[in-house]
């Protein structure tokens, strides 16, 4: 398997708009580079939506040894805009790798401005998270606009990005392929290599492109047919209108999910 992140970088910020999945694939790659023996460190920086935001997944990555910072106790669910100053001393000297799971579109970046100049003092990777199947992102123009928003926001330039197209549970492969395909068209206007895409486990294995989908993903796959890197996605956080519970326990609801994706 291919590594998750360049060797030489200590900070990943994931950024992108409203429903592109960011948090998702922070949790899932912080996740297999915790199952690959790295010291992560991830940061809860979305401060916008309710429901999808790492924090909800903080005791399944404690467990794997992964240090969450996020709110807690009374002001686990505030959506305020809250910086702690721990996540101020994991930008400025990072143990291992850094993610910053930061709020969608140019809103959410806004928190970043006030940690930009230590992060750019870091080796790291700003990636924008890329769902064809979104609203402003459904054109390449539009991504366009929408990385120069978050960049004005944030003032911290995009350097790569991750094709991360899905309709949730109706997403196949041949809509990650697609996805891919723009992801490539998206990479090269802007001038940024696309690191991976994503993909559900579950398709992937539908195709035997994976043997077992319950084994831990430790890294990114080469499948055929994608021209880029897979990350096998186990969908952890599921929103209530899927099943999922309401903003406020979304922690058990994330502890559970991984208790049933890890013992299959």
């Amino acid at each position: 398997m291919q590594p998750l992140v360049p060797p030489d970088r200590t900070i990943i910020l994931f950024t992108g708009n409203y429903g592109s999945g960011k948090t998702e694939v922070s949790v899932n790659v912080a996740t297999a580079l915790a199952r690959a023996d790295e010291k992560v460190t991830i940061a809860d920086l979305d401060l916008v939506n309710p429901y999808f935001r790492s924090r909800e997944a903080r005791r399944p990555m404690e467990a794997l040894g992964i240090r969450v910072l996020a709110p807690e106790g009374d002001y686990h669910n505030a959506d305020l805009p809250i910086l702690m100053p721990e996540v101020k001393g994991a930008v400025n000297q990072p143990d291992g790798l850094t993610i910053l799971d930061v709020g969608g579109d140019n809103v959410g970046a806004t928190v970043l401005s006030s940690l930009q100049q230590a992060i750019k003092r870091q080796p790291h990777d700003m990636v924008f998270v890329l769902n064809q199947n979104r609203p402003f992102t459904e054109t390449i123009d539009g991504a366009m606009r929408l990385m120069d928003e978050i960049e004005a926001a944030s003032r911290i330039p995009i350097t790569a990005i991750v094709g991360n197209t899905h309709l949730m549970e109706e997403t196949d492969l041949e809509m990650v392929k697609q996805g891919a395909e723009f992801a490539l068209e998206a990479g090269e206007k802007r001038g940024v290599p696309v690191r991976f895409v994503s993909a559900p486990v579950t398709e992937l294995h539908k195709v035997g492109l994976m043997e077992n989908p319950h084994l831990d993903v430790k890294g990114l796959i080469e499948p055929d047919g994608f021209g880029v890197p897979v990350l096998p996605l186990k969908r952890i956080m599921l929103p209530p209108w899927l099943g999922g519970p309401v903003p406020g326990s979304m922690a058990t609801h994330a502890r559970d999910r991984f208790s049933q994706l890890s013992n299959r």
